[in-house]
């Protein structure tokens, strides 16, 4: 069934958009910082190195315990070895280079899904523990630059307990292959699911429970908002930049609020009632009222078709996020 965004004209919507932007971005909580991504130099991280360096015996001479001990500790000192991109302190060797937690995160975020960025500047921005998150694009030239290679991301293993979303074209043809990961996936849409009778209110549910207008007002804030909520912790969605995060939101939030009204089957009387609250908090002119409400009727008649097919909650899960991705 095709799906009518409960949309207008831009001079409608454009409150309702902006109020959803500045609470989708002040909601989405930004990425957790990553490990080496502190404001730390190197020396405030690294032990502390013997400011004299430890003489060893003379020739023909035999070593006494104690400078066997001190060469031993010497040689325990570990070697702090910089990260080749932006010079934090290194975890290890990562995709043919040594490069901290950051940088080797960032570069495999960028291949695996074949991210292209851009350059406000002029493509040779400085790439260093206080800048590395300032131009994308420059810090994943570097890091092909100093030799990381995308062929090593590409063969780089999955967890079994954390299926790849590649995993979807079979090469051997099992079917029940295939049935696992999709059970898998739609298991954790609905554990991200908020339930409405939790989440919405009992009195959503009872549709013969006539509700205030103030009461419809704060029903419908909160199928939006929760539309944003559920949005965060689904699989892959979280990934993706902030800036994508918010625009998918924005081109969506009317469909997800559809299909939000007819999951916690809203009563018939809640899209006038709602329609009115809309016009008392900013009047509108003859002919946009009509376009106004006519929208409203359309929405109404969205939510009753959609409670006419009993859909389940899975299967509200999975039409929402084909919604979310396929715009």
């Amino acid at each position: 069934m095709a799906m009518v965004a409960w949309r207008g004209s831009q001079d409608d919507v454009a409150d309702t958009q902006g109020a959803l932007s500045s609470q989708t971005q002040g909601g989405l909580s930004l990425p957790t910082p990553q490990p080496g991504q502190l404001n730390l130099t190197a020396s405030q991280i690294a032990p502390p190195t013997p400011q004299t360096p430890v003489q060893g015996p003379p020739n023909n001479a035999q070593s006494t315990p104690t400078n066997q001990t001190s060469q031993q500790q010497s040689e325990k000192q570990p070697q702090h070895i910089e990260c080749v991109v932006c010079g934090d302190k290194s975890s290890g060797k990562h995709y043919g280079q040594f490069t901290c937690e950051g940088c080797k995160s960032f570069f495999k975020r960028s291949v695996r899904r074949n991210l292209t960025y851009t350059c406000r500047a002029n493509r040779n921005c400085p790439i260093d523990q206080h800048h590395r998150n300032q131009c994308q694009y420059c810090r994943l030239k570097k890091c092909l630059k100093v030799g990381m290679r995308r062929e090593a991301v590409q063969r780089g293993r999955v967890p079994p307990t954390q299926p790849h979303h590649g995993q979807f074209a079979l090469t051997n043809g099992d079917p029940l292959h295939c049935h696992s990961y999709l059970s898998g996936y739609i298991s954790l849409l609905l554990r991200a699911e908020p339930y409405p009778t939790s989440r919405y209110g009992s009195q959503c549910m009872q549709p013969n429970n006539i509700m205030g207008i103030e009461n419809i007002c704060e029903l419908a804030a909160r199928m939006l908002f929760s539309a944003v909520e559920w949005a965060r912790n689904i699989p892959f969605f979280p990934d993706l930049q902030i800036t994508d995060q918010v625009a998918l939101l924005r081109l969506t939030w009317s469909e997800l609020f559809v299909l939000n009204a007819a999951q916690c089957s809203m009563p018939l009387h809640v899209a006038p009632l709602l329609a009115a609250a809309g016009l008392h908090a900013s009047p509108m002119s003859a002919d946009r009222v009509v376009a106004f409400m006519d929208h409203i009727r359309i929405f109404q008649e969205q939510v009753e078709k959609l409670k006419a097919l009993h859909v389940d909650s899975a299967e509200y899960s999975c039409l929402k996020a084909i919604v979310l991705f396929t715009t």
